[in-house]
């Protein structure tokens, strides 16, 4: 088994209307003093693991790292050099075998100067943030980068050796129509991305356009979101669509060419242990998961006093795995072998599909379970009744 590393960088040039992560639009004169934090929070993670009680961080020793994911945020906001710091950091303070590093980046951020340091640090694997093809719905959703930058960037990174790159598109957008939605879908195949995300606009409180939507008003154009039927169908659309241009469905949301799978991602899935450093990162031992503070500001200072970040520690029951085992198995395509489950728990878990496999909701071959394609868009509801 190996150990993924995940690096928070809470940053953005500005707050999208959908979004509800904990980012925030900060000065460029913190990102320096937040880079040189997350090393040291690196370097110094045993002594500060064990202080919280994290058992046993010697468990992480023997693991080799071989991937490594800049999220956010907009990590490709950071100068190019405190990249590559922070992954020396990792280099020295674990044994390590990058063959996976992926960077956040949005398009309106890539320069040739830019990725030509990252390819040398060892970055190879490009997350864009595209959302739409649309600039009517890229305006609307509060983007800074439009069409025309999608395609001034992937041609930088061509030129600096990183050919691996995924897009993210959302369907719902504000204004996105069927024919916009089949417009982004194709001029994403012209690009011929490795890898692919599909999301469905979520609707949270905790973002503007969220709580706009569910208290019924008309800012951040909420009365121009498409209905759930019509980001079902955007979904479906985007499945066939892709499946026809040789893309693998192997997540709800992830698509990729043969290879090209996210290896960093598949361990969140597979429920492989990972070590998150900045703030607000998660990390994950196997029986243990644990949580920073979620403000960069504080996050800098505590590194400075010598304090751990961690805020949440959590101990994981069997029980608890097991419901983790079914919530991420379901995501994948490949399903859910019951066998398996059986011998490692010691409980049978046939009940709980029997319902689910009766109403159609969910398939069988032997002792594997895997949604229906023809319900993977309405995921959600078939883990709320597999949970029951």
């Amino acid at each position: 088994m190996s150990l993924g590393v995940y690096i928070q960088v809470p940053f953005c040039q500005t707050k999208c209307t959908y979004c509800n992560f904990h980012t925030g639009v900060v000065s460029p004169a913190r990102f320096a003093p937040y880079a040189a934090a997350v090393q040291t929070e690196i370097r110094e993670h045993r002594i500060r693991l064990r202080r919280e009680g994290v058992n046993p961080p010697g468990s992480f020793e023997s693991l080799l790292v071989d991937t490594v994911y800049f999220g956010g945020g907009t990590p490709s906001l950071l100068d190019p050099t405190h990249l590559a710091a922070i992954l020396d950091s990792i280099r020295q303070t674990f044994p390590s075998e990058l063959r996976e590093v992926t960077l956040e980046a949005d398009p309106e951020t890539i320069e040739a100067n830019k990725a030509e340091v990252w390819a040398g640090a060892g970055i190879n694997r490009i997350s864009f943030g595209v959302q739409s093809f649309s600039d009517l719905e890229l305006k609307a959703a509060g983007r800074m980068h439009r069409c025309a930058d999608v395609y001034r960037a992937v041609p930088i990174l061509h030129a600096a050796g990183i050919r691996n790159i995924s897009f993210d598109l959302i369907a719902g957008l504000p204004h996105q129509t069927p024919a916009s939605w089949r417009n982004s879908l194709d001029e994403l195949i012209a690009l011929a991305p490795q890898h692919v995300s599909i999301y469905l606009l979520e609707v949270d409180e905790s973002s503007r356009l969220g709580s706009e939507l569910l208290r019924g008003g008309t800012k951040y154009s909420a009365s121009a979101v498409p209905s759930d039927d019509a980001m079902a169908e955007s979904y479906d659309l985007a499945r066939a669509t892709l499946a026809e241009a040789g893309y693998e469905h192997y997540e709800i949301s992830n698509f990729a060419k043969p290879g090209f799978a996210s290896a960093h991602n598949l361990k969140y899935w597979r429920r492989e242990p990972y070590l998150g450093f900045g703030a607000g990162a998660h990390s994950f031992s196997g029986s243990q998961r644990w949580a920073n503070a979620q403000d960069s500001a504080a996050y800098v200072q505590s590194g400075a006093a010598g304090r751990t970040p961690v805020e949440q520690l959590e101990k994981i029951s069997a029980r608890d795995a097991l419901e983790e085992e079914l919530f991420l198995g379901l995501r994948q395509l490949a399903g859910i072998d019951l066998n398996r489950l059986q011998n490692c728990y010691g409980v049978s878990v046939e009940s709980r599909f029997a319902p689910l496999e009766s109403s159609g909701l969910i398939e069988r071959a032997g002792s594997v379970v895997r949604l229906a394609p023809a319900h993977l868009s309405i995921s959600n509801e078939v883990f709320v009744e597999l949970m029951r």
